[in-house]
């Protein structure tokens, strides 16, 4: 089941690494909107799997991104990427000190933890076979990725 969603959520281009897919070519047109399942196995009629959000906002603190992650699951986030971020394979990424900033990029983010540092569990867009089979786990605060996070009300 998780090789399916990942597969899902990640483009089917080489991001950043060598890999068995092609590489990507810049940006991609967004998927135009569907109105039924692709999976003629799933049941359930798609009417009644379509959801509508009914407010967003910022969330503002850790404390505050933890308790939304606990209680409604994942938000979304955005960090400044640097240039030694693309290499990410494993561990709580930091950034090198001195490393050129490369942009923004926007995230998920799934959940949280400390292996010592506190860190933030986050799922990128850019494939399988980049970081850690496409997650990584990103240090609290850096990066600017406290102060960019937010959520939905469904």
């Amino acid at each position: 089941m998780l090789q399916t969603w990942i597969s899902i959520i990640h483009d089917r281009c080489s991001h950043h690494v060598k890999s068995d897919l092609p590489p990507c070519d810049g940006d991609s047109d967004t998927p135009r909107c569907r109105s039924s399942c692709l999976n003629k196995k799933y049941s359930n009629p798609f009417a009644a799997d379509k959801h509508k959000g009914t407010k967003s906002y910022n969330i503002k603190s850790v404390s505050a991104i933890k308790e939304q992650l606990f209680k409604n699951g994942p938000v979304t986030g955005a960090f400044t990427v640097y240039d030694d971020f693309p290499m990410y394979k494993s561990g709580v990424y930091t950034p090198t000190p001195g490393g050129k900033e490369l942009g923004g990029h926007a995230i998920k983010i799934l959940g949280y933890g400390s292996e010592p540092v506190p860190y933030w569990l986050v799922a990128n867009s850019w494939n399988p076979s980049w970081g850690d089979h496409g997650f990584f786990k990103i240090a609290m605060g850096v990066c600017g990725i406290n102060d960019q996070v937010s959520a939905g009300d469904i």
